[in-house]
């Protein structure tokens, strides 16, 4: 049985994990199976933004499976490059993710969603790195992410006391950029991708490549990339259908080229 569901709805993509009796807990088999699923969705032109979320009312993801996990990632640690790559890391996508946070999201459950660009919760979800607490280090992204993502004062709390913060203190840390009822998540994480993927593929595309690392760039060098894409974008059919559609006051019609 696949841990990892994988659905197509029109441009939007949903990644759910389906482990609800271990919380969304990942194993091999999910890593293997969303690598997988991440790679369809990365070469697919006809679909635009993915969404990621877990299945039930209690947990997101909260972590990995320590039993099934912990061999396999051992057995690797001195090969990495043999982990499958996902959102965590070692596996390039350039394509608009949205994070559905159904309940707790601890973990490699909070590093993945800290992979995607936009993070929606339920009211029910808690945050949390736990490593520092079990003599694990926060090796998906955690240690690298979070302090990006919010201040590093919070991050380094929440790196150092291994406890969990709400959805509203995640929403007002700027973790999250929705919290909203249960029933409620995946409603509003389909009418944000759809809202989405109305836009130029292109332009989503160069503008998720621009900003993720232009982070890491000078603010002069971050602008010169930015010139870069500018051109590009004005060399492409999308941009050519932009134009021509708000001259004519029409919607365009994207085509991703």
């Amino acid at each position: 049985m696949s841990i990892i569901q994988y659905e197509k709805k029109g441009k939007i993509a949903v990644f759910t994990i389906n482990n609800p009796d271990s919380l969304g807990a990942l194993t091999p088999q999910a890593i293997s199976e969303f690598h997988d699923a991440l790679v369809d969705f990365r070469d697919d032109d006809g679909l635009v933004v993915g969404i990621l979320t877990g299945t039930g009312e209690k947990a997101f993801c909260a972590g990995v499976d320590i039993k099934q996990f912990l061999p396999w990632a051992q057995e690797r640690s001195v090969k990495p490059w043999q982990v499958p790559g996902t959102l965590m890391r070692r596996l390039e996508l350039w394509k608009p993710m949205i994070a559905a946070c159904n309940g707790i999201t601890y973990g490699g459950g909070l590093e993945m969603s800290l992979g995607c660009d936009i993070r929606i919760c339920s009211e029910n979800a808690k945050f949390a790195l736990p490593e520092a607490g079990i003599g694990a280090f926060p090796g998906g992204g955690g240690s690298s992410r979070l302090a990006r993502t919010i201040p590093r004062g919070k991050a380094f709390e929440m790196l150092f006391t291994a406890k969990p913060i709400d959805a509203q203190e995640a929403y007002r840390v700027g973790l999250v950029n929705y919290v909203v009822p249960l029933d409620q998540l995946m409603p509003k994480a389909m009418s944000l991708a759809e809202t989405i993927s109305q836009n130029s593929p292109v332009v989503l595309k160069a503008i998720k490549e621009a900003v993720t690392l232009g982070l890491g760039m000078s603010l002069e060098e971050s602008l010169r990339f930015e010139e870069y894409f500018n051109r590009m974008v004005m060399a492409t059919n999308d941009f050519e259908e932009g134009t021509a559609a708000f001259k004519e006051k029409r919607k365009p019609k994207f085509e991703g080229r």
